[in-house]
């Protein structure tokens, strides 16, 4: 090969890349869309999970939707107050009252608490399972076979004894849980507290049909109710009124739990110091740590 040879070669690959230089030049020039410096700093407050948990898809499609849509700065369940106040402090805008989101689990029978239970010999899986009739008899009840456990990337919920329970400990709200199961059985609540009361089941059957296919499920006795006004019997299942969750209304609640002959009235969460140093000593009962939603009616969080 002569130093002709090489010499053109050398000036050939300069030629190209001095051109191949300036249309990239160009091009950034004529298709640069500007991005408003907001986005990025709404990107940087966030937590970057890209659980999914806000309703976008990602963190990056969120704080495009807050600064360009004027979405709402509080509805990272992931990143909660801290991350909501980032938010407003970058969009200058005041913070309305945010809660962490957290899910609960509408179900709490065990597999001894079950009645009209077959042998299900098909795929291990929820969706599947719910395709098929007679698997137990309670058409609303928690399945068991731990779709929500697969699709939580935190392990903040597990299969205990057929019933899904949530580890509020490590719990960061995305709902991926929520969104999995078949059932509707777990829904996204507003914490205003760290412990809350939920309705631990969500049939909505007659009384005399639950106790056909649970040994626990709410009979709609409307026991709650007269005890409390915070409570409602609704298409036979108890429900709480969670805009008339205070601090005074809290005293009836607890009266109210008394009450229900099945149990089904729980406090799910992390347990406050005053809440373990309020029963050192005592030997309590093993209850599950719930949320609520039906197969049938899947328009509103009723508790």
């Amino acid at each position: 090969m002569s130093w002709v040879i090489i010499g053109l070669s050398a000036a050939t690959m300069l030629l190209m890349a001095l051109v191949l230089s300036f249309v990239l030049g160009w091009a950034n020039r004529a298709f640069h869309v500007e991005v408003d410096p907001r986005v990025d700093a709404v990107v940087d407050a966030l937590p970057g999970a890209n659980c999914g948990g806000c309703g976008y898809v990602g963190c990056g499609e969120y704080a495009e939707a807050v600064v360009l849509d004027d979405e709402a700065v509080n509805r990272c369940t992931v990143g909660g107050k801290s991350c909501a106040e980032a938010l407003a402090a970058v969009m200058g805008v005041a913070v309305a009252v945010s809660y962490p989101w957290r899910p609960v689990v509408h179900c709490g029978a065990r597999y001894s608490d079950r009645l009209g239970r077959s042998p299900y010999l098909g795929e291990q899986r929820c969706g599947p399972a719910n395709l098929v009739t007679d698997v137990q008899g309670c058409t609303y009840g928690c399945l068991g076979f731990g779709d929500c456990t697969r699709a939580c990337n935190y392990e903040a919920i597990h299969i205990e004894d057929g019933l899904a329970r949530v580890d509020y400990e490590v719990c960061v709200g995305c709902g991926a849980c929520a969104k999995v199961c078949p059932r509707n059985i777990i829904t996204m609540a507003p914490f205003k507290k760290e412990r809350m009361l939920v309705v631990e089941c969500s049939n909505q059957d007659a009384g005399k049909d639950v106790k056909s296919v649970c040994k626990v499920g709410c009979l709609g006795c409307r026991a709650c109710e007269r005890a409390s006004d915070m409570f409602t019997v609704v298409d036979n299942l108890s429900t709480i009124d969670y805009d008339n969750y205070t601090g005074e209304n809290m005293i009836s609640g607890l009266a109210a739990t008394k009450k229900c002959p099945r149990n089904r009235l729980v406090f799910v969460g992390i347990p406050s110091e005053e809440d373990i140093l309020s029963v050192a000593g005592e030997e309590l009962p093993d209850v599950i740590e719930p949320d609520f939603k039906t197969s049938v009616d899947d328009t509103e969080w009723r508790g």
